[in-house]
């Protein structure tokens, strides 16, 4: 970033420099989710016993799904959003079942191909909630299963600038479950 900058500098050509500055502001922009991905995952794993209050789903459903539809418009993907109904609560941390629905909604955005839909979908049997993401995207090789919930593991390291994900967005997903 710095030597970007410093480039920018010493840059006279108006075209140049533009296009510098907007590699300046995608490289500033990555590194601002790595920071917050990685505070997100330090705060869940510290949490030995995260608080436990009545969330409701459809809430947690609606956040996700709103902090990820700006890029979902840009990747040209409608988000479905199906919320049960009535509206149905669980115990849990309301921040972080909102950051887990909203990391796998990202991945199935940044994954689905243009003019796709991402549907977001929830059960409601007996005790039990199931929150569903299913989108028609490239998909994960079965080979790469085991390992998707690592941090910073990535299914095809080449796609990861493109897509302008961190690497950690599973392993939140993974640790959000565990609590």
């Amino acid at each position: 970033l710095g030597l970007l900058a410093e480039t920018l500098l010493d840059e006279t050509e108006p075209a140049v420099s533009k296009r510098l500055a907007e590699r300046i502001h995608t490289e500033a922009f990555r590194i601002s989710r790595v920071i917050d991905d990685l505070l997100d995952l330090s705060r869940i794993e510290s949490e030995a016993t995260p608080p436990r209050e009545p969330v409701l789903i459809n809430l947690v459903m609606a956040e996700a799904s709103e902090r990820v539809r700006e890029a979902a418009a840009q990747h040209g993907v409608t988000i479905d959003l199906s919320e049960p109904d009535p509206p149905f609560a669980i115990l849990g941390d309301r921040r972080q079942l909102t950051s887990a629905v909203f990391n796998l909604l990202d991945n199935a955005v940044k994954f689905s191909y243009p003019n796709g839909t991402v549907h977001c979908r929830s059960n409601v049997s007996d005790d039990e909630v199931v929150i569903e993401i299913q989108d028609a995207g490239v998909g994960i090789p079965t080979r790469d299963l085991e390992r998707i919930f690592e941090r910073f593991y990535r299914v095809d390291p080449g796609r990861s600038r493109a897509t302008g994900g961190t690497g950690l967005g599973l392993a939140i997903v993974r640790h959000v479950a565990q609590n």
